[in-house]
């Protein structure tokens, strides 16, 4: 027999579902809009409900898979208040060279300062013209024979021009040089265009105000509940995800990045904020009328004294400052400094500026090879604030000594350190610190930075060794956590490190 022939579908119900009102008001704007997307910030004018209530009904809407929504970003580039500053008034190389081209002869830095160019405006338009060929070496400053037509626009200028346009129509490279010098701001915005989707513009909008939505302990005490009608309950609705206390991902970072140090062996030590110039500086064979005790780097306390180290180390330290044998000893390991050392400047206190016045101390404590320590803590130094500098800051120091050490184990732990927590590129160079020697920086590479020191070290000198009673080489090192956390959590500015901004925080799930 010849199959019977299929009934024709019926078309679908309306579908039924429970909506407040805030809810029914946006999702009516929605369908009048007959079938565009509307911007978020608009839907308040259609539906006269606050903005912050129209995103909540949106949210539920979507929920209830009523509503889609679509999201553009982009990204705005404005002048900083420097970049305005350097449009009315001129970059500060086009100044300078305007202002060389003026006298047509050599400036000394003085006569730069006095046409209204200050030391770093100075600074950075000297290293910008002598790498575009304009300036000569050395001081005075003059032009270079055969130097570019000075006519010619920078692109850097050309970009300060153009702020405000579409970024897609701006230098790349200028962009990212002006963003470096601090002359533009890029924000990032993002717009939500909401409609209904296809059950959303098929669901019943019937007045359901007078249901219940949920059962309240007062009503459970009286039985009111009994006989009462309720909305239906959506099982198809998502579960709200409920995000419990966690740690700050900065600070959870920096639990794992001490978890891989004592998981390569080494021991944690601290030390005290409040150090004495003694830990801070003298004992890493660092002069006392070094510049980086000014003012202008190192934050001084006043009102208080610090205590001095024992007499025999106090007695030994100024023996190596001041080019005297140590006591015990023949002959003197350095020529030292050529001064008198100063007991009164050696208890002064100070906010440590480096962990390794930890090191300084442990090594004084524990005098007795191998060593293997590090302490991950903060520091304080007077920084012009930034997206890689911060007054208040982070740093990783450690050494590693003990019978045949050397610089190839030092490089060995930064290169540990850099796999461990993903980052396949690291470039080793050579350096410079007072109390090392050899000395290296480590860089890795950021996304959006590129290269950042982030492994300082080296093996310290003789000077600081000797009078801890340390006769094997130790290598030290003061990582830059700060940075290198900024690489491996994906952060361009240092500052989002302490943002208490819940969508970054929680990855967006509240």
């Amino acid at each position: 027999m010849p199959p019977e022939p299929e009934e024709p579908d019926e078309p679908a119900a309306p579908l039924e579902v429970s909506l407040g009102a805030p809810e029914r008001s946006v999702l009516s704007a929605l369908r009048s809009a007959g079938g565009l997307a509307i911007e978020e910030e608009a839907i308040p004018g259609r539906t006269g409900l606050p903005l912050e209530a129209v995103r909540g009904a949106l949210q539920r809407l979507r929920s209830k898979g009523l509503a889609v929504v679509e999201e553009e970003h982009r990204e705005e580039v404005r002048l900083s208040p420097r970049g305005e500053a350097a449009l009315s008034r001129g970059l500060p190389e086009r100044r300078l060279l305007q202002m060389l081209l003026r006298k047509a002869g050599p400036m000394t830095p003085e006569e730069i300062e006095v046409e209204g160019l200050h030391a770093e405006e100075r600074s950075a338009a000297i290293g910008l013209l002598r790498r575009r060929g304009f300036l000569g070496d050395g001081v005075p400053f003059q032009l270079k024979p055969g130097h570019p037509d000075p006519t010619n626009r920078f692109p850097e200028e050309a970009a300060l021009g153009t702020i405000g346009d579409e970024p897609a129509s701006l230098d790349v490279a200028a962009l990212k040089d002006l963003r470096r010098r601090g002359l533009v701001d890029v924000d990032h915005r993002s717009t939500k265009r909401w409609q209904p989707s296809e059950e959303g513009r098929h669901a019943v909008l019937d007045d359901d105000s007078t249901l219940l939505g949920t059962v309240t302990p007062s009503m459970l005490r009286d039985g009111t509940w009994k006989g009462a009608a309720f909305r239906p309950y959506d099982v198809r609705a998502t579960v709200p995800y409920v995000a419990g206390a966690r740690p700050h991902r900065y600070s959870a970072w920096l639990r794992e990045f001490e978890e891989i140090l004592l998981g390569l062996g080494f021991e944690q030590a601290e030390g005290p904020l409040l150090e004495t110039e003694f830990w801070n500086n003298d004992v890493l064979f660092m002069p006392q009328q070094h510049p980086a005790r000014s003012i202008h780097d190192v934050l001084s306390v006043v009102g208080l004294e610090g205590k001095l180290p024992a007499p025999e180390l106090l007695e030994r330290v100024a023996a190596v400052h001041e080019g005297r044998p140590i006591p015990g000893d023949a002959t003197a390991i350095t020529p030292g400094w050529r001064a008198t050392y100063d007991r009164a400047v050696a208890k002064r206190l100070v906010l440590r500026s480096q962990t390794t016045a930890v090191s300084a101390r442990y090594l004084a404590a524990h005098p007795k090879p191998p060593f293997r320590m590090f302490s991950l803590d903060r520091n304080f130094r007077v920084e012009a604030v930034d997206a890689t500098h911060s007054i208040d800051f982070a740093q990783c120091e450690g050494v590693l000594g003990g019978e045949g050490t050397s610089l190839r184990d030092l490089v060995g732990v930064f290169q540990a350190l850099a796999d461990a927590i993903g980052i396949r590129e690291l470039r080793i160079r050579p350096s410079y610190f007072p109390f090392t020697e050899p000395s290296v920086e480590g860089y890795v590479k950021h996304p959006r930075l590129g290269w950042i020191e982030v492994f300082p070290g080296g093996m310290l000198r003789p000077e600081v060794l000797r009078p801890l009673g340390i006769d094997v080489p130790v290598a030290a090192w003061g990582i830059g956590v700060m940075r290198l956390a900024m690489v491996s959590l994906g952060v361009s500015d240092i500052r989002d490190l302490f943002r208490d901004d819940l969508d970054q925080l929680t990855g967006g799930a509240r």
